[in-house]
């Protein structure tokens, strides 16, 4: 992990929108916005620049976006790794720095992670109503099976945080599921293992974004497992690609809130009346400053 002055010196002029063939290791898989290589008892995941919005890939990157958002998820890792065990390798920082000796582009952006079965669940927590859950409240008064007091506000912090697990349907795209079908999809025991981690995990890194004048409204966490059933923490966590972060000084009860994710894209793309179909809009240059410019504010007041 580096810190974000450190950040600021390695951040590239222009976006990294893929990764092609490694010498040491086969490129296995390409998702929306990481490169995935086998490097044989291990992964190498490479965060590219590459920006997704509706489960879309836009043809524009954020110059420096996959370096910052797994600089903040290194950072996370270190943090939190007495609730569950995670997927990083140990001695993750020399290892990468053997195995990307001659691809120094790549170091600050990549992780080398143990191979695990995913689960097949999404594991969302909402401390504050937000968004989807904004708007199933209003339609019903419950968030996905939990019950709500009458009256609350769309930003208002919920009385207890919830967890609200989705899975991912036969086209990718994201389903909200209640938490007895989470339970029949994982079974009891990594039912239990997943909502209790995610939970401890969401409170921990609620108070430590409260110390950097932040507020982690919600977050999604995944986990996977080893040959021997054990359940790892995986992927990205508490990014502004994976979590909803309001500023604390400028947080109002009662309105949309100005947040640090990718909100500012898609609010874009709804105002230009796009159908989620291709042609895929450019974004302009404002727009994409823009949004870099939110992303370095997260990574300023975490990593500082």
């Amino acid at each position: 992990m580096i810190d974000y002055g450190e950040l600021l010196v390695k951040l590239p002029s222009s976006p990294l929108m893929e990764v092609y063939d490694l010498p040491f290791g086969k490129k296995v898989a390409s998702g929306k916005v990481r490169e995935i290589f086998d490097c044989g008892e291990e992964l190498l995941i490479i965060a590219t620049d590459r920006l997704s919005a509706f489960d879309v890939v836009l043809p524009n990157g954020i110059p420096g976006k996959g370096l910052i958002l797994t600089q903040i998820a290194l950072f996370y890792f270190e943090q939190i790794d007495r609730v569950i065990d995670h997927h990083l390798v140990v001695d993750h920082e020399s290892r990468l720095d053997g195995l990307l000796v001659d691809f120094p582009d790549l170091r600050y952006r990549s992780m080398l992670v143990k191979k695990l079965n995913p689960l097949p669940v999404e594991a969302i927590v909402r401390g504050y109503l937000a968004g989807s859950s904004w708007k199933e409240y209003q339609k019903n008064g419950t968030i996905w099976g939990h019950p709500l007091p009458e009256g609350l506000r769309e930003g208002d912090r919920l009385p207890q945080a919830l967890f609200t697990p989705s899975t991912k349907s036969s086209d990718a795209h994201d389903i909200n599921i209640t938490e007895k079908q989470c339970l029949h999809t994982l079974g009891e025991a990594h039912f239990n293992t997943v909502k209790r981690a995610s939970l401890s995990l969401y409170q921990e890194a609620s108070e430590y974004a409260e110390k950097a004048n932040l507020i982690l409204a919600d977050t999604k966490f995944e986990f996977g497992i080893d040959e021997k059933n054990k359940v790892y923490l995986m992927d990205e966590i508490l990014t502004p690609d994976s979590s909803r972060y309001w500023d604390r000084e400028t947080y109002r009860p009662g309105y949309s809130q100005k947040s640090f994710d990718k909100q500012f894209i898609r609010d874009y793309l709804i105002d230009l009346g796009w159908d989620h179909l291709a042609p895929v809009p450019e974004l302009p240059s404002s727009i994409i400053e823009t949004t870099l410019k939110k992303y370095l504010n997260a990574a300023r007041q975490l990593l500082t």
